[in-house]
Protein backbone atom coordinates (compact mmCIF):
# COMPACT_ATOMS: atom_id res chain seq x y z
CA UNK A 1 0.00 0.00 0.00
CA UNK A 2 1.27 3.45 -0.85
CA UNK A 3 0.74 6.37 1.49
CA UNK A 4 -1.52 9.17 0.32
CA UNK A 5 0.85 11.97 -0.63
CA UNK A 6 -0.30 15.45 0.29
CA UNK A 7 1.83 18.07 -1.45
CA UNK A 8 1.58 20.75 1.23
CA UNK A 9 0.32 21.75 4.65
CA UNK A 10 -2.64 23.39 2.89
CA UNK A 11 -3.51 20.01 1.34
CA UNK A 12 -3.40 18.52 4.84
CA UNK A 13 -5.74 21.25 6.10
CA UNK A 14 -8.16 20.45 3.28
CA UNK A 15 -8.41 16.83 4.54
CA UNK A 16 -9.48 17.85 8.08
CA UNK A 17 -12.52 15.87 9.18
CA UNK A 18 -11.82 12.94 6.85
CA UNK A 19 -10.71 9.35 7.19
CA UNK A 20 -7.14 9.03 5.90
CA UNK A 21 -7.07 5.29 5.26
CA UNK A 22 -5.46 2.11 6.54
CA UNK A 23 -1.94 0.74 6.78
CA UNK A 24 -0.89 -2.74 5.77
CA UNK A 25 -1.23 -5.53 8.33
CA UNK A 26 1.87 -6.09 10.48
CA UNK A 27 2.64 -9.18 12.56
CA UNK A 28 3.62 -8.68 16.19
CA UNK A 29 6.37 -11.16 17.01
CA UNK A 30 7.92 -12.34 20.26
CA UNK A 31 11.22 -10.89 19.04
CA UNK A 32 9.61 -7.42 18.75
CA UNK A 33 8.20 -7.75 22.26
CA UNK A 34 11.55 -8.89 23.69
CA UNK A 35 13.36 -5.99 22.01
CA UNK A 36 10.80 -3.53 23.36
CA UNK A 37 11.17 -5.05 26.84
CA UNK A 38 14.94 -4.60 26.63
CA UNK A 39 14.65 -1.02 25.36
CA UNK A 40 12.19 0.01 28.10
CA UNK A 41 13.38 -2.29 30.90
CA UNK A 42 9.83 -3.66 31.20
CA UNK A 43 10.26 -7.43 31.43
CA UNK A 44 6.90 -8.31 32.96
CA UNK A 45 6.26 -12.04 32.54
CA UNK A 46 3.03 -11.61 30.53
CA UNK A 47 5.24 -10.20 27.76
CA UNK A 48 8.51 -12.12 27.87
CA UNK A 49 8.07 -15.41 29.76
CA UNK A 50 6.41 -17.54 27.09
CA UNK A 51 5.85 -20.61 29.27
CA UNK A 52 4.47 -18.74 32.28
CA UNK A 53 2.32 -16.52 30.04
CA UNK A 54 0.56 -19.65 28.72
CA UNK A 55 -0.99 -20.03 32.18
CA UNK A 56 -1.71 -16.31 32.55
CA UNK A 57 -4.82 -14.26 31.86
CA UNK A 58 -4.28 -14.06 28.08
CA UNK A 59 -3.27 -17.68 27.36
CA UNK A 60 0.13 -16.63 26.04
CA UNK A 61 2.45 -13.66 25.81
CA UNK A 62 1.05 -10.30 24.71
CA UNK A 63 2.61 -7.08 23.48
CA UNK A 64 3.15 -4.18 25.84
CA UNK A 65 0.46 -1.53 25.46
CA UNK A 66 3.13 1.07 24.77
CA UNK A 67 4.66 -1.14 22.07
CA UNK A 68 1.25 -1.20 20.40
CA UNK A 69 1.00 2.59 20.74
CA UNK A 70 4.50 3.04 19.31
CA UNK A 71 3.40 1.25 16.12
CA UNK A 72 1.22 4.28 15.31
CA UNK A 73 4.32 6.12 14.06
CA UNK A 74 5.52 3.67 11.37
CA UNK A 75 2.00 2.60 10.42
CA UNK A 76 0.86 6.21 9.97
CA UNK A 77 3.76 6.68 7.54
CA UNK A 78 2.08 3.99 5.41
CA UNK A 79 -1.17 5.98 5.44
CA UNK A 80 -0.15 9.60 4.82
CA UNK A 81 2.90 11.48 3.58
CA UNK A 82 2.78 15.25 4.07
CA UNK A 83 5.26 16.76 1.64
CA UNK A 84 6.56 20.30 1.41
CA UNK A 85 7.46 20.42 5.10
CA UNK A 86 10.82 20.97 6.76
CA UNK A 87 10.03 18.80 9.78
CA UNK A 88 7.29 16.58 11.18
CA UNK A 89 7.25 15.64 14.86
CA UNK A 90 5.11 13.48 17.11
CA UNK A 91 3.86 16.05 19.63
CA UNK A 92 2.04 13.67 21.97
CA UNK A 93 -1.34 12.20 22.77
CA UNK A 94 -4.49 13.60 24.30
CA UNK A 95 -6.06 10.22 25.10
CA UNK A 96 -4.89 6.61 24.86
CA UNK A 97 -6.77 3.37 25.58
CA UNK A 98 -5.89 -0.32 25.15
CA UNK A 99 -9.26 -2.13 24.83
CA UNK A 100 -7.80 -5.51 23.76
CA UNK A 101 -4.47 -7.33 24.22
CA UNK A 102 -2.20 -8.07 21.26
CA UNK A 103 -1.17 -11.75 21.41
CA UNK A 104 2.15 -12.83 19.92
CA UNK A 105 1.68 -13.75 16.27
CA UNK A 106 -1.38 -11.56 15.75
CA UNK A 107 -1.55 -8.97 13.01
CA UNK A 108 -2.43 -5.33 13.48
CA UNK A 109 -3.10 -2.38 11.22
CA UNK A 110 -3.76 1.32 11.67
CA UNK A 111 -6.89 3.19 10.68
CA UNK A 112 -6.45 6.97 10.85
CA UNK A 113 -8.81 9.93 10.75
CA UNK A 114 -7.75 13.57 10.63
CA UNK A 115 -9.88 15.18 13.31
CA UNK A 116 -8.59 18.75 12.97
CA UNK A 117 -5.67 20.88 11.84
CA UNK A 118 -4.81 24.16 13.54
CA UNK A 119 -2.09 26.73 13.00
CA UNK A 120 0.88 26.84 15.38
CA UNK A 121 4.02 28.94 15.19
CA UNK A 122 5.88 27.87 12.03
CA UNK A 123 3.36 25.28 10.89
CA UNK A 124 0.30 23.31 11.92
CA UNK A 125 -0.78 20.81 14.55
CA UNK A 126 -2.82 17.86 13.32
CA UNK A 127 -5.06 15.84 15.63
CA UNK A 128 -5.20 12.30 14.30
CA UNK A 129 -7.52 9.64 15.69
CA UNK A 130 -5.45 6.48 15.43
CA UNK A 131 -6.99 3.05 15.86
CA UNK A 132 -4.81 -0.07 15.95
CA UNK A 133 -7.06 -2.92 14.81
CA UNK A 134 -6.48 -6.61 15.52
CA UNK A 135 -7.06 -8.86 12.54
CA UNK A 136 -10.17 -10.90 13.38
CA UNK A 137 -10.65 -9.05 16.66
CA UNK A 138 -13.92 -7.62 17.91
CA UNK A 139 -12.27 -4.70 19.72
CA UNK A 140 -9.32 -2.49 18.77
CA UNK A 141 -5.98 -3.05 20.45
CA UNK A 142 -5.32 0.66 20.84
CA UNK A 143 -7.23 3.88 20.37
CA UNK A 144 -5.32 7.14 20.60
CA UNK A 145 -5.85 10.77 19.79
CA UNK A 146 -2.37 11.68 18.59
CA UNK A 147 -0.85 15.06 17.87
CA UNK A 148 1.59 15.74 15.06
CA UNK A 149 3.24 19.00 14.16
CA UNK A 150 4.22 19.76 10.59
CA UNK A 151 6.55 22.71 10.05
CA UNK A 152 6.97 24.73 6.88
Amino acid sequence: MTATALDSIDALKARAGSHLGYSEWREVTQEMINQFADATDDHQWIHVDVERAKTGPFGGPVAHGYLTLSLVVPLLQEVIDVQGTSLAVNYGCNRVRFPAPVPVGSRVRLGASLKQVEDVSGGVQAVIEATIELEGGSKPACMAETLYRYYR
